[in-house]
């Protein structure tokens, strides 16, 4: 279950809000620059998830940075949409166009044919692939409602262990126009929802239930 916490931790972060998407960008890249584990770095999740977790329109973003529950995500960059994106239209492309040459030469299609049109068919399909994934991965923007996460706050939360790393890491914050930048110490809950594919599922006939129970 989703409510199920693994583990606890102690975290030190120095965590602030910002008005930009592209402010937001640039402050994460001079992070990685520095040094930051990227692994490290936390931004808010949407706003219909962190409409679902907590009541977020009652919570001025400076102190939603400081409440535990507070959905987070992994921060994805535009370099991280574009990876993902060409990974994809390469994979499924590739298998389109192996699926239909190999049913064309099935049919004893001449090759000329057959390669045509499964390079065709295979940038065709791998076309359609990258766009849906743009708009899964882009899910706000496509939405319209990346400017309303602007207006409201983009939460960024970046775990420093070193004192020397906590100043630098404020100093980048606030250079990029971040407000209320601050350092905490939170426990965070990691749940199975914080596990890297947790909501695949092997067998779509399992549920939610745990097995062994009756």
């Amino acid at each position: 279950m989703s409510d199920d916490i693994l583990d606890r931790i102690r975290a030190r972060e120095v965590t602030g809000v910002f008005h930009s998407r592209k402010a937001l960008d640039a402050a994460v890249q001079d992070l990685l620059i520095f040094g930051i584990d990227r692994s490290d770095i936390d931004v808010s999740a949407s706003l219909d998830e962190l409409h679902r977790r907590v009541n977020y329109l009652s919570v001025p973003p400076e102190d939603l940075a400081d409440v535990p529950a507070a959905v987070r995500q992994p921060f994805v960059g535009a370099d991280d949409v574009l990876g993902t994106e060409a990974v994809i239209g390469s994979v499924v492309g590739c298998g389109c166009a192996i699926g239909v040459a190999f049913y064309l030469v099935t049919r004893d299609i001449a090759p000329l044919p057959v390669i045509l049109f499964s390079v065709l068919s295979g940038i065709i399909v791998g076309g359609a692939a990258v766009a849906l994934a743009r708009r899964l991965l882009q899910r706000e923007r496509a939405r319209g409602l990346d400017r309303l996460s602007e207006a409201y706050g983009l939460l960024i939360w970046v775990r420093v262990r070193f004192a020397e790393t906590e100043a630098a890491t404020q100093e980048i914050l606030i250079r990029h126009g971040a407000k209320a930048v601050h350092v905490h110490e939170i426990e965070l809950a990691k749940t199975p929802d914080d596990l890297p594919l947790h909501s695949m599922r092997p067998d779509p006939w399992l549920g939610d239930e745990r097995l062994g129970r009756p």
